[in-house]
């Protein structure tokens, strides 16, 4: 899959990974458009693209508008436009269904009927469910998650895969371990960050320490690699994980966070968590992905779990 000189719609382009996908999208000469309804991104995260005559934004929401506009002309489709938030589904499990699996149908139907060739999905390693093979590879099953978030992506997945056997499409589907970096909003660093602005000597973690143990990839790692993916794909559809070779607790973030907060003496208090010990329910355990496939295409992280997290931490604080 070609990713130079060609007309790319992204989704979400104003969210976290978006935003530095659509940047490294037009570095490399393509012209971008870039839709967005601003619910969860920002304006500000496009503010380096907004001068390029390459980049057109379309403010709109992809359950409600006329798709055609935005697919005029296109050939490659970078959807990621999605709810990011695992525990919301404990919640409310209609929003993954609706933000998730209808808007990548709807998108999927504009596309076929706009001649869309190219697909490009990050889908999330939380469709793996809990695994009895660690690292993950590709090719493990059965897929079975535990949380609405992840039965979301391997729908949307599913669906992927169908419409590109049916409409003679190719896609490129990524399954991401947790991505830190600038431009993220919500995840586990900003919490701590929060919580030990408010409150120097004390800080809440979710679940039963030492917390769960997980990868963790840097953005424009990333980036990186959903690039180097996709141009070296040569599967009708393929798949790869993206993540990095070691793991770390949440005890090991509670450590950084408070290292980098330059904060003597936080004393840590457990909740104790839920189904044994995990932050929220879906949350799982343990996550760590085989990302040699990837690396077999000449992509490799630069970063660790430890350096993407430390790093992440200092942007945020910066």
């Amino acid at each position: 899959m070609k990713l130079t000189g060609r007309k790319i719609l992204v989704t979400g382009c104003a969210g976290f990974i978006a935003s530095h996908l659509a940047e490294e999208l037009l570095a490399r000469g393509n012209d971008v458009v870039g839709v967005d309804n601003l619910s969860a991104g920002k304006r500000e995260f496009m503010s380096g693209m907004m001068g390029n005559d390459a980049f057109t934004f379309i403010e709109g929401d992809l359950l409600t508008m006329d798709l055609g506009r935005a697919l005029e002309g296109v050939e490659v489709v970078c959807h990621l436009a999605a709810n990011p938030d695992v525990r919301l589904g404990a919640k409310n499990t209609h929003i993954h269904f609706e933000q998730n699996i209808q808007v990548t149908y709807r998108l999927l139907e504009a596309g076929k009927d706009h001649g869309v060739k190219d697909i490009m999905f990050p889908s999330t390693s939380t469709v793996y469910g809990e695994t009895e093979v660690i690292p993950t590879p590709e090719n493990y099953g059965p897929l079975v998650p535990i949380s609405v978030y992840g039965a979301s992506k391997l729908a949307c997945e599913a669906l992927i895969s169908s419409y590109c056997h049916t409409f003679d499409q190719n896609a490129v589907i990524y399954r991401f371990a947790n991505v830190v970096g600038t431009r993220s909003t919500h995840n586990v660093l900003h919490d701590f960050i929060r919580k030990l602005r408010e409150d120097h000597s004390s800080l809440e973690i979710l679940g039963a320490e030492p917390g769960t143990i997980k990868s963790y990839v840097h953005v424009k790692d990333c980036v990186r690699g959903m690039v180097a993916g996709a141009e070296a794909s040569d599967a009708q559809v393929e798949i790869y994980n993206i993540g990095s070779r070691d793991w770390m607790t949440v005890k090991d973030i509670a450590d950084i966070v408070v290292e980098e907060m330059d904060l003597p003496n936080v004393e840590y208090h457990w909740t104790g968590g839920v189904k044994g010990g995990r932050g929220w329910v879906g949350d799982v355990k343990k996550m760590l992905l085989a990302v040699d496939k990837l690396e077999a295409r000449g992509w490799s992280p630069e970063l660790g779990s430890r350096e993407a997290i430390r790093r992440a931490v200092q942007e945020i604080l910066a």
